[in-house]
C-alpha cells in the first residue's frame, strides 16, 4: 500500500490511514470520484468515508500519475488504466475521445479506481497434487469477480518458475501474456511482483497474439494468461496445446457448468484439451477452491484429499 498512499493527495491518504487496521490490511480497491464521497473496498465490502473528493484532489492525482506531463499518458489513456510502482493499477473514467470509431483516449478524468495488487505467497501450493505429475496440466481457473483468480495465477507462476525441490517440482520456463498489466504489474517492462527466475512477460499485449509471440520467441514450458473469452483466444489456446506447451488460464464464471454456456469457452472445453478445472468461491481469503474437476467432469477433491 505504500506506493498507493504516496500517490494520493494528503487529503485522501490521511482519511484512508484512519481506517481500522483490519480494513486497511485487506483493501482491494480505492475509488476516487470527483464531487462524490471516497470509497474503499475490502473483501468485496464497500466502506464509504466521510469525505467528498474535490476537483483539486483529482488534479493532484493526475499530476502524480503523469509526473506533471499529462500527454505522456497517451497510450495509458487509450487503454483506460495506468500501472504504477508495486504493480497496482489505476482505472480511469471520464470523457472518451474517439478517432475513426476507435477509442483514442480519455479526457476530463473524473473517476479513478485504484486496484491494490497483493501477492499471497503459497496459496497455490495445495493445488500441486491436482496440477502436477511430472509436468504441468492444462488448467482453467473459474471464478466470479474478486474471488482471487489473478492472485492464484500469480502464485502458480511463481511456483512453476521457482520449483519446489522438496516436493519434487523442478523449475520450468514460464511465459506470461499480461494484456491488462494485472498479473505481473510491470512498470517499464519489469514485473513488480515476485515470480522467480524463469519468467518472461509480454506486458500490455493482446492474449492471442502474445501467446503466439512467446511460443515463437521464448520457448516456454508453461503459458499463463488471464481472462480468456474471445474467439481468437480459443484459436491461440489450441495452437499452444498442439505445440506441447502447458496452459494455465482464468475465466469469469461461478461454476464450470456456467462457463460452458459461453460459446468460446464451450468450444475450448469441447476440444478436450483442458485437463483440470478449478472453481473458486468468494470467501474470506482470495483463491479459495470449492472444487477441482478433471476433463471427464469428475471431482478430484476427495480423491486427492486436499481441501
Amino acid at each position: 500500500m505504500q506506493e498507493v498512499l504516496a500517490l494520493l493527495p494528503s487529503s485522501i491518504s490521511e482519511r484512508i490511514l484512519s481506517l481500522p487496521q483490519n480494513i486497511l490490511d485487506l483493501t482491494e480497491e480505492i475509488r476516487i470520484r470527483t464531487n462524490r464521497i471516497l470509497e474503499v473496498t475490502a473483501r468485496g465490502i464497500p466502506h464509504f468515508l466521510p469525505y467528498t473528493v474535490t476537483q483539486e484532489d483529482c488534479e493532484q492525482l493526475i499530476n502524480k500519475l503523469s509526473h506533471h506531463s499529462f500527454y505522456t499518458l497517451e497510450e495509458e489513456l487509450r487503454r483506460g488504466y495506468i500501472t504504477i510502482d508495486g504493480g497496482h493499477r489505476v482505472g480511469l473514467a471520464g470523457k472518451v475521445i474517439l478517432e475513426k470509431g476507435s477509442v483514442k483516449g480519455i479526457r476530463h478524468l473524473a473517476s479513478f479506481n485504484i486496484r491494490v495488487a497483493r501477492q499471497k505467497i503459497g496459496i497455490a501450493e495445495p493445488l500441486i497434487p491436482y496440477l502436477f505429475d511430472g509436468s504441468w496440466k492444462h488448467t482453467m481457473i473459474i471464478g466470479s469477480p474478486q474471488t482471487g483468480k489473478t492472485t492464484l495465477l500469480r502464485d502458480l507462476a511463481r511456483i512453476i518458475s521457482s520449483g519446489i525441490p522438496e516436493k519434487g517440482v523442478p523449475p520450468f520456463k514460464v511465459g506470461i501474456v499480461d494484456e491488462r498489466s494485472e498479473i505481473a504489474g510491470c512498470v517499464n517492462g519489469i514485473p513488480q511482483l515476485l515470480f522467480g527466475p524463469r519468467v518472461d512477460v509480454l506486458d500490455a499485449c493482446p492474449k492471442a497474439e502474445g501467446m503466439m509471440m512467446l511460443i515463437r520467441s521464448m520457448s516456454p514450458d508453461v503459458l499463463i494468461v488471464d481472462e480468456i473469452g474471445r474467439a481468437e483466444d480459443g484459436q491461440a489456446i489450441q495452437e499452444a496445446v498442439n505445440a506441447g506447451i502447458a496452459l494455465i488460464m482464468t475465466t469469469h464464471g461461478a461454476t464450470l457448468k456456467e462457463v460452458t454456456k459461453r460459446p468460446v469457452i464451450s468450444e475450448v472445453i469441447g476440444l478436450r484439451s483442458i485437463e483440470r478445472y478449478i472453481e473458486l468461491k468468494r470467501g474470506t481469503d482470495p483463491g479459495q477452491v470449492s472444487e477441482v474437476w478433471n476433463d471427464r467432469g469428475e471431482s478430484l477433491m476427495n480423491k486427492v484429499g486436499v481441501r
